[in-house]
């Protein structure tokens, strides 16, 4: 259990301390985005100008046979965009499916620094959550991402 002299520092050695206050940012419009479809990833740089968030979805809504190109076609969105003070966040595969480490290694391995939320599905319980926190703060020390995510 992590005790209250402990909330603010960072999990990992080398990754950056967790925010004390959340941002003020608003929210209001979400478009979740099919990232293995071409087509729906050349929208993203005029979407950015309409919407508060770009999500990445890479769960339920993808096929299994295309996870991996979603996990990509992320990427190659994530780097191709310049997405301003649009959010950029990714909804994972559950913890419990055999892509979520390897959406998160690659993931903040190759646009951490721009990836702002990372939305974990079927959450079974706090340690799920746990996981995942202690996962992206050893990623973020790992890639130098500087601002938490």
């Amino acid at each position: 259990m992590k005790l209250p002299n402990q909330f603010y520092r960072p999990l990992a050695i080398g990754a950056p301390a967790p925010l004390r206050e959340p941002p003020v940012k608003v929210e209001r419009m979400i478009h979740f985005v099919p990232p293995h479809l071409e087509k729906f990833r050349a929208k993203v740089p005029e979407l950015v100008k309409q919407v508060d968030v770009v999500l990445g979805n890479l769960e339920d809504a993808i096929p299994a046979d295309a996870k991996e190109a979603a996990r990509a076609g992320f990427i190659e969105m994530a780097k191709a965009t310049d997405f301003g003070s649009t959010g950029l966040w990714t909804r994972m595969n559950a913890l419990n499916s055999p892509w979520a480490l390897d959406d998160m290694i690659e993931i903040v391995g190759a646009v951490g620094s721009k990836l702002d939320v990372v939305m974990l599905p079927k959450v079974e319980g706090p340690w799920d959550i746990a996981y995942l926190d202690q996962l992206l703060a050893q990623l973020e020390a790992r890639h130098s991402v500087t601002k938490p995510i």
